[in-house]
């Protein structure tokens, strides 16, 4: 099964697929409107988190706990059926149905006028003809897509949505789906294994006719922790997701992931080892950006490295963080069908004061584009207390690029090869910006290896790019693990991002 299969009907499929999910559902509630406010959610994580967690109980049987990924994208919902589409509203939302690895059931809830109602589920508004005979019954439903006139005025395109665990993606005008995001990791790529927690139930504000974004309330449950989250998303040129979250421990949460983030890298022009295909490059995301709280703007390239990599970058109160993809020509790529040139970046612009922490960059080793394996979150560096309440804010933008414009110079290309002379790693990094446009006009690349040696450091100008490059040999020497750091300077100022990159046999 290839990767760009897994997305042709925008299912968002969780990082991987065979994982065994450890959550609760969402209790059922009578159809009859009950009161709604900003608290209610919030009330309810914590009552929740005050009890022991119970596992779901999986009670789907028959022929939709047997289809397989084929099976299941036979089911199609009935778009006329869409919820709001007879009001005309700016917004509609479809739901999946349950079945596949989505087994378990996700509770939806309309709000309007200040109270909830809860959505039926009725499968007259699926497509179920090639399933078979379903038993009678409330199936209910697995998640939802979000649809509005992103793109032209006349036609409503997807621009979210939520599926499996906590799972959710999004994209701006023009992108296809790509990387995803979560509402909270737990103990990612740690011994004894992930914790996935997961969204149980979902409440949708009714938008007004001419509003401009969709509020969505959601109730996360998981082993260790409930939560209540916030959503407000404004699809657009960058579609716009302003999220709170509280967050309320049943345990201490020592390796909490915040705002976290799941892409895929297979290969590139910095990682290209072993690779025979004929696309030069084949990743949803190519780099990790940060902005620190010291104002240090950095820029990490993605890896698929032979083992499993976890890379901690120490920050306080950082600016900002996310996983974005710079090639934006189709000639990066020459894939036809997939289209990496049009996958979404995605920005975590941390909203209020985080303190200190780390920008936490897992790379797990991967021989095929259907698997994700590169996930970013922020971990605080104290660990959430058990009873507590934790309350962060954060802006989420899925872009074509980061929304804060760097006076400095970004790199734009990172490649490696064998030197010509012997065993060392020649590297080549392409950097451009307005910034190499002034100044002194000679620009001294500066190059550290905490192992390894160094030679032959090259800056020179790149009058086909309009921008500089910098050059360099490493020596491994036997080291396995080599951390690199590069910049641009312009005298004694920087004129480029810092670029970091950890090299691995």
């Amino acid at each position: 099964m290839r990767r760009r299969e897994l997305l042709a009907g925008a299912l968002s499929l969780p990082l991987v697929l065979a994982m065994t999910r450890e959550f609760g559902t969402a209790a059922a509630t009578a159809d009859e409107a009950t009161p709604f406010d900003a608290t209610t959610v919030r009330r309810m994580a914590r009552e929740r988190a005050a009890k022991p967690w119970q596992a779901a109980r999986d009670t789907l049987s028959g022929p939709l706990a047997r289809l397989d990924y084929d099976g299941y994208r036979t089911i199609r919902y009935d778009a006329n059926k869409a919820l709001w589409a007879a009001e005309k509203l700016p917004f509609g939302v479809q739901f999946f149905h349950r079945g596949f690895l989505y087994k378990d059931r996700v509770d939806m809830y309309e709000v309007a006028g200040g109270h909830a109602r809860r959505i039926p589920y009725s499968p007259d508004l699926f497509d179920l003809s090639k399933v078979g005979k379903l038993a009678d019954g409330d199936v209910g439903f697995a998640g939802f897509r979000v649809h509005a006139a992103m793109n032209r005025p006349d036609y409503f395109d997807e621009v979210c949505a939520f599926l499996g665990a906590s799972y959710f993606r999004a994209v701006a005008r023009n992108h296809i789906y790509g990387l995803s995001a979560r509402g909270l990791a737990i103990k990612t790529a740690e011994q004894g294994g992930e914790e996935f927690p997961a969204f149980t139930a979902f409440w949708l504000e009714r938008p007004a006719q001419e509003a401009g974004a969709l509020v969505i309330h959601a109730l996360l449950d998981s082993r260790s922790a409930a939560g209540a989250f916030r959503f407000v998303v404004r699809p657009g040129e960058a579609t716009i997701f302003d999220v709170e979250m509280a967050l309320y421990p049943r345990v201490e949460l020592a390796q909490v992931g915040i705002a976290p983030l799941t892409s895929m890298f297979l290969f590139a022009a910095n990682d290209r080892g072993g690779v025979d295909d004929f696309r030069p490059a084949v990743h949803d995301s190519e780099g990790l950006s940060m902005w620190t709280g010291r104002g240090e703007q950095i820029w990490r390239p993605l890896n698929n490295p032979a083992e499993l990599q976890v890379s901690s970058f120490a920050d306080d109160n950082p600016r900002g963080f996310g996983l974005m993809q710079r090639q934006r020509d189709f000639g990066g790529y020459k894939d036809l069908e997939a289209r990496y040139d049009r996958r979404p970046g995605l920005w975590i612009e941390p909203l209020g004061q985080w303190g200190r922490g780390a920008v936490h960059l897992v790379e797990i080793p991967t021989d095929r584009e259907i698997h994700d394996n590169i996930v970013v979150a922020w971990r605080p560096a104290e660990p959430i207390a058990a009873g507590s309440e934790h309350v962060m804010s954060y802006r989420m933008h899925w872009c074509w690029e980061a929304p804060w414009k760097s006076e400095l110079a970004r790199i734009t290309d990172t490649r490696q090869g064998q030197s010509l002379n012997d065993r060392s790693r020649l590297f080549v990094l392409e950097a451009v910006g307005d910034k190499l446009k002034g100044g002194s006009g000679e620009r001294r690349a500066v190059v550290t290896a905490d192992r390894g040696r160094l030679r032959n450091v090259v800056s020179q100008a790149n009058p086909v790019t309009g921008g500089w490059r910098m050059s360099f040999e490493l020596q491994p020497e036997g080291a396995k693990v080599i951390e690199l750091r590069a910049q641009l300077m312009d005298g004694d100022q920087p004129a480029s991002e810092v670029w970091l990159y950890r090299w691995t046999p």
